[in-house]
């Protein structure tokens, strides 16, 4: 094969890395945002944070730095006599496109979301959470029991989920202990029975009615104790009909009246048919909005402004930003120089982010003053393709910047991917917004007769009434993520 050269032209596009830099602030929450520049504060000597009493001082004496534009003005502005300070001299506007940042500044600082092992949460590291298998062995070592009976609580405690629910049968149990322990399969299901009288009450049940009927056997009211056999009948030997609102073939073979019926329902209602999934709740999630939707009295508009609390006030040192001398390139310098580059970048970036982040939010609350005047059902249609289009955008950015982003507003605290909703066609030829619909559901079934519950079909027939053509299926999909159950689940026994 004969060796040639070939020399060929093309186009691709490359980001450079300061873009790279800005995308990857946009897409951060509020909190690893926080997090990203505490971390530039620890490791870039160029960047300072403003304390609250210097931003008061400069508020009184009119200086004050605005947290949501480029805080690198304030220090490019610290000219003497109109003259450029030495620092700024020789640093580069941009970085070429095929250049990367980790090789020209390898002293980044590392993204909040590959963070080293090594960062400390010091939260998360003095807040101990108690599981279930943890509270059962506290109460097992509080009983009094022998060495053989605590080894036989030990592997039932092992068995049970975070439900309560016992998810070995008791023969497998048993069997995993060595023969010459001779332990009997009687010995292991009275240490289950004792190990379900533990706090919560019913922990170690094999099936719901066990469940229940655990927690039944501890009432103590004799007041009650009429409703609690009736509600004990039904457990054992109806509760599949219960399950399904059968109250007729619950009154006929129980031999209830429909008020004896009501009041056993109701005791076992309030039983927990889940008694371990309290023992350890899950942990908190901390909204911060990052945008404050406010109504002004006076001229009835609506106003967006970015949270001032949801970021540190930073600025460029005008102390170690003058010790970059004007044609030095030592050792010293060059690493002076290019961590002040990085402050001004990295400034940039977050002044290009809070723009973004609040044309968006401008532009959303614009076209959903319904929804913050009247609420849910005044909800219109959006796509991301919208908002693109309306701040000359790409739909990549508008998902980055919505993602993750909260919105405060009177009616409460939103994702901005909240605001955004497919379209439902109406017999006007206009559209509604599937929040809308949602909205009209749940408003319908709130509405509703408890006794007769209406179905799916007769909410598509209502909405087709206010000239709103949803299918059955597609009422169904939305009421399943409103939690809302079926018809026939949804039938109560009331006065």
């Amino acid at each position: 094969m004969k060796l040639s050269l070939q020399l060929k032209l093309g186009q691709q596009l490359t980001m450079t890395p300061q873009l790279q830099q800005a995308i990857r602030l946009l897409q951060l929450s509020t909190l690893d945002l926080q997090q990203e520049i505490h971390q530039a504060l620890e490791t870039n000597p160029m960047l300072e944070l403003i304390e609250a009493n210097e931003d008061d001082v400069g508020l009184k004496e009119g200086n004050a730095v605005d947290p949501h534009t480029s805080q690198e003005k304030k220090a490019d502005d610290s000219t003497v006599n109109g003259e450029e300070p030495s620092w700024q001299e020789q640093i580069p506007g941009d970085l070429a496109v095929d250049s990367n940042w980790d090789d020209i500044y390898p002293s980044t600082y590392s993204s909040t979301s590959s963070a080293s092992s090594d960062t400390l949460d010091y939260e998360s590291q003095n807040s101990a959470v108690e599981t279930l298998q943890d509270h059962l062995h506290w109460q097992l070592n509080l009983t009094p029991m022998s060495e053989q009976d605590k080894s036989i609580g030990l592997a039932i405690i092992d068995a049970i989920d975070a439900n309560g629910m016992l998810t070995e049968d008791i023969e497998s149990i048993h069997s995993g202990f060595e023969e010459e322990l001779e332990i009997e399969l009687d010995e292991v299901l009275a240490v289950l029975h004792r190990i379900q009288q533990f706090d919560p009450v019913g922990v170690g049940y094999r099936d719901l009615s066990e469940c229940l009927l655990i927690q039944l056997n501890q009432f103590d009211e004799p007041e009650q104790s009429r409703q609690i056999e009736h509600a004990k009948l039904i457990i054992s030997e109806h509760l599949n009909l219960l399950a399904v609102r059968n109250f007729s073939d619950l009154m006929r073979k129980t031999k209830l009246k429909e008020a004896e019926l009501r009041e056993a329902i109701a005791i076992i209602e309030s039983l927990d048919p889940r008694p371990g999934a309290n023992i350890a709740p899950p942990s908190t999630t901390y909204i911060v909005p990052d945008v404050i939707v406010t109504k002004r009295q006076n001229t009835g508009k609506w106003k967006v402004e970015l949270n001032p609390d949801t970021a540190p006030k930073i600025r460029i040192n005008s102390n170690y930003a003058s010790l970059v001398k004007r044609a030095d390139y030592s050792d010293s310098n060059n690493y002076l120089r290019d961590n002040l580059q990085e402050a001004r970048w990295f400034i940039k970036s977050l002044q290009s982010r809070n723009e973004t982040l609040m044309k968006v939010a401008t532009r959303i609350v614009e076209h959903q003053k319904g929804f913050l005047e009247y609420g849910e059902e005044a909800m219109k249609p959006l796509v991301l393709h919208d908002i693109a289009q309306a701040v000359s955008m790409h739909e990549s950015t508008i998902s980055r910047v919505t993602t993750q982003k909260y919105m405060h507003t009177p009616r409460g605290i939103f994702e901005l991917k909240y605001f955004f909703s497919s379209h439902v066609s109406t017999k006007g030829g206009g559209e509604c917004s599937s929040t809308a619909i949602r909205a009209i559901i749940k408003k319908l079934v709130a509405e509703e007769n408890v006794r007769k519950p209406i179905s799916d079909s007769k909410i598509t027939q209502l909405l087709e009434d206010k000239g709103i053509n949803v299918a059955r299926r597609t009422i169904a999909k939305y009421r399943e993520s409103l939690s809302i159950p079926p018809s026939n689940e949804r039938k109560r026994l009331v006065e």
